[in-house]
């Protein structure tokens, strides 16, 4: 289950590494997190977030995300 919070994150936190470093977590490829599904999201809050990020993606749910974007 996610919190508020995480929505918040969604619309803001970074990748931190890889191919899509820098890049929102609501904007990456879907693609690359089914990939990253397959092999293990990573450890902790990022982890979870990634997650979420997919799931969003998957219900065609990103454009409630996105305005929570800090500008």
């Amino acid at each position: 289950m996610f919190q508020k919070e995480h929505l918040i994150k969604l619309a803001n936190m970074k990748m931190p590494f890889g191919k899509y470093s820098g890049r929102v977590l609501i904007d990456l490829p879907e693609e690359y997190l089914l990939w990253f599904r397959k092999q293990g999201f990573p450890e902790g809050e990022l982890g979870t977030l990634m997650a979420l990020a997919l799931e969003f993606q998957i219900e065609g749910l990103e454009s409630v995300i996105r305005p929570l974007k800090r500008v």
